[in-house]
């Protein structure tokens, strides 16, 4: 059995320390019993239910909270139905151009989407608030979705479709019944990434949202400008703990799923 390298596994402890170093740091200094997030001073959980009492934080994570569930939603549903338009099967007239059309904002830089989102919601008369982010978080992401879904769409065996469609069920009662099944997995990827995405947006949310419409990362950057706190800290972690979990979560379900 080959083995790796010291050197291979020295860079690979630096490489992890690198991006999971500062995690660690700031979850315990959520833990910091003193004001001044560099000083420590003691274990504590103030911080924590302090964060009951800070009105503007709770509404902001409230808020990014919606906004992720709605537009991951939304983009799921509607890159879901891209990337079955898009199979590599199926030719239609514009194929070409409908691609690189929903795989544009992945590579396109936030801020152009974002200030062409703003001033299509201004050229419109769109009032800005909770739905503009909302459709600009799924304009976003959506394309993330097609990419996930589609990478399963081209592993498919479509024996299994044709062996359904020969028996007698109609197209709609083939995807409900065959084809959403085997592709969930990939549904349920790009549902968890597009949340994701969603939830860590600050570029375009800054351009599209409106009063009483500030998310979580606008709010943080904001007081981070100012200086940071321990709220700061402790809503970091617990953002940390729930991504987490979730994560836990689907790999748990997928790993049954596979058994």
């Amino acid at each position: 059995m080959h083995r790796a390298h010291p050197l291979a596994w020295a860079a690979l402890g630096l490489g992890l320390a690198f991006l999971y170093g500062p995690i660690l740091l700031l979850v315990a200094y959520s833990f910091n019993a003193s004001r001044l997030v560099t000083v420590w001073a003691g274990f504590s959980t103030r911080w924590y239910a302090g964060l009951l009492d800070n009105g503007p934080l709770v509404d902001s994570a409230l808020v990014t909270l919606k906004v992720a569930l709605a537009s991951a939603g939304l983009a799921t549903v509607l890159g879901t139905l891209a990337a079955l338009a898009l199979d590599g099967r199926r030719r239609f007239p514009g194929r070409p151009l409908l691609t690189g059309l929903v795989y544009a904002p992945m590579v396109m830089p936030e801020v152009i989407t974002g200030l062409s989102l703003l001033l299509l919601f201004v050229g419109l008369g769109i009032p800005r608030g909770f739905w503009t982010i909302v459709i600009a978080h799924a304009t976003f992401t959506l394309c993330f979705v097609a990419v996930v879904v589609q990478a399963r769409l081209r592993t498919l065996d479509r024996s299994l479709l044709e062996a359904a469609a020969d028996l007698g069920a109609a197209p709609v009662t083939v995807f409900r019944t065959v084809t959403l099944p085997l592709i969930a997995p990939a549904v349920v990827a790009g549902f968890l990434l597009a949340f994701t995405l969603s939830m860590d947006d600050l570029v375009i949310a800054s351009f599209v949202s409106g009063p009483g419409a500030t998310t979580l990362p606008m709010r943080l950057y904001s007081q981070v400008r100012l200086g940071v706190t321990p709220e700061i800290n402790a809503i970091s972690t617990l953002l940390i703990g729930a991504v987490s979990l979730a994560v836990l979560g689907a790999s748990v379900l997928t790993a049954r799923r596979g058994r």
